[in-house]
């Protein structure tokens, strides 16, 4: 996209036509003629030169270890630049399933079908459990750790899927809140939100960047604290949802979450926000009874918010 940006006239209405036209490709499904014969205009005039960015001779991609993104899944398949992602851990040895080079052993948004000799389930809670010849004989000298991720023959990969429609295994979730960022990186939430927290201007936050680029935060202020600032800054505006959006209230945050920063590593650290105007609460439906996190109901009800974070 960035090389797209670049171009100026024709040159780049020819880019980004293709690139939508890409968006749209489907395997496994009979394509209209018309779009046939654009995608063949389209890899005529872009996507071989795309090709021959990447040498010339390369057919297919795989990928694993972190989540690709089906959208760039789709985008370089329609380019004749197959990716075949995968899914497996190291006590796996490491694949579980990958998608197949030939079409029909591939499906967009999922991991593919098992390896042969593998056998997969998912347990009550969701969990994906694998058995076979590939599963560890166990962590050295660590009978305890083990045990922990066992259950009789069956290794518990402390990841959440389910089964396509024609049974190929999907990832869609982890079992514990730590998260996996596009780059591979595992990021643990909880302590860098109680950091946050630590400021008197921060009532509640989640840190996300789950399958993203970089961690990013979603921040409920501290309105009595932000509002005592404001007046001391001669702001004037009271309208929570006005001060979200106000410039010097967003620089002001900005500089606190720089402030912390310093305390996490470069992936750790929170590169964006999105300030909230209204506090999560249980009959809202953002926290359990217990006030913790419902975070898969926050990351569906402020999606909007992310999206904007991420674009």
């Amino acid at each position: 996209m960035l090389k797209g940006n670049e171009l100026t006239g024709t040159k780049r209405k020819l880019f980004f036509w293709a690139h939508s036209l890409a968006e749209k490709f489907e395997i496994n499904t009979s394509l209209s003629p018309i779009y046939k014969f654009q995608l063949a205009l389209a890899n005529k005039l872009i996507f071989s030169k795309w090709r021959e960015a990447l040498g010339g001779n390369v057919k297919a991609i795989i990928s694993g270890g972190a989540a690709c993104q089906v959208r760039l899944i789709r985008i370089f398949t329609a380019a004749r630049i197959v990716i075949m992602e995968g899914y497996g851990l190291t006590e796996t040895s490491p694949v579980i399933s990958v998608n197949r080079f030939d079409e029909h052993g591939r499906e967009f948004g999922s991991v593919g079908p098992f390896i042969e000799g593998v056998e997969v389930k998912i347990a009550e809670d969701g969990e994906i459990l694998c058995k076979g010849p590939n599963i560890m004989m166990g962590y050295y000298k660590r009978p305890d750790l083990t045990a922990d991720v066992m259950q009789g023959d069956w290794f518990m990969t402390g990841d959440i899927g389910t089964f396509s429609s024609r049974g190929y295994l999907k990832i869609t979730d982890r079992k514990k809140e730590l998260f996996k960022t596009s780059g591979g990186k595992y990021v643990a939430p909880l302590p860098i939100e109680s950091r946050l927290k630590e400021s008197i201007f921060i009532e509640q936050t989640m840190v996300i960047g789950a399958d993203r680029k970089f961690v990013s935060a979603l921040i409920v202020p501290s309105f009595p604290n932000l509002l005592d600032w404001c007046r001391q800054q001669g702001i004037t505006e009271t309208n929570p949802t006005v001060l979200c959006k106000h410039p010097r209230v967003i620089e002001h945050y900005q500089e606190l979450v720089e402030s912390f920063n310093k305390f996490f590593n470069p992936v750790e650290q929170v590169k964006k926000f999105s300030l909230l105007p209204n506090d999560w609460g249980v009959d809202s439906g953002e926290l359990t009874p217990k006030l913790s996190l419902k975070r898969k109901v926050i990351l569906e009800k402020f999606k909007e918010a992310i999206e904007q974070i991420y674009a």
